[in-house]
């Protein structure tokens, strides 16, 4: 089986209201379940607003760093799946189960094969 990631693209900006944001999370933990469950789980994980970020470069063979985002944008990466699926359809399905959990939405990329693929 292949690995694909789904990422988040979450707006920059306040949280959703509360309601909203306890909804959203109970819909991913059951998405995190039926993931699980289906044998498709490989990890998951949650970022830290862009803005925690820190950039390292290397130019004339000095080690720069900056604070914040690489690109400054509207939306950031908020988080990230890394599953197994037999194929990019079946993939695609848990990137519109991720998108509806979410509400935001979701990139879904193949992992260049390597020793998994």
């Amino acid at each position: 089986m292949k690995q694909y990631l789904l990422s988040i693209y979450q707006p920059d900006g306040e949280l959703p209201a509360p309601e909203l944001l306890d909804r959203v999370m109970r819909d991913l933990d059951v998405l995190n379940q039926e993931i699980r469950a289906a044998g498709a789980w490989v990890f998951t994980g949650g970022l830290h607003p862009a803005d925690t970020a820190t950039v390292v470069r290397v130019q004339d063979g000095a080690m720069l760093t900056t604070d914040g985002p690489y690109a400054e944008g509207k939306e950031h990466l908020g988080g990230f799946w890394v599953i197994r699926a037999p194929d990019l359809d079946a993939a695609l399905e848990w990137g519109r189960r991720a998108a509806r959990a979410t509400t935001l939405p979701i990139e879904v990329r193949p992992f260049q094969d390597g020793p998994e693929g």
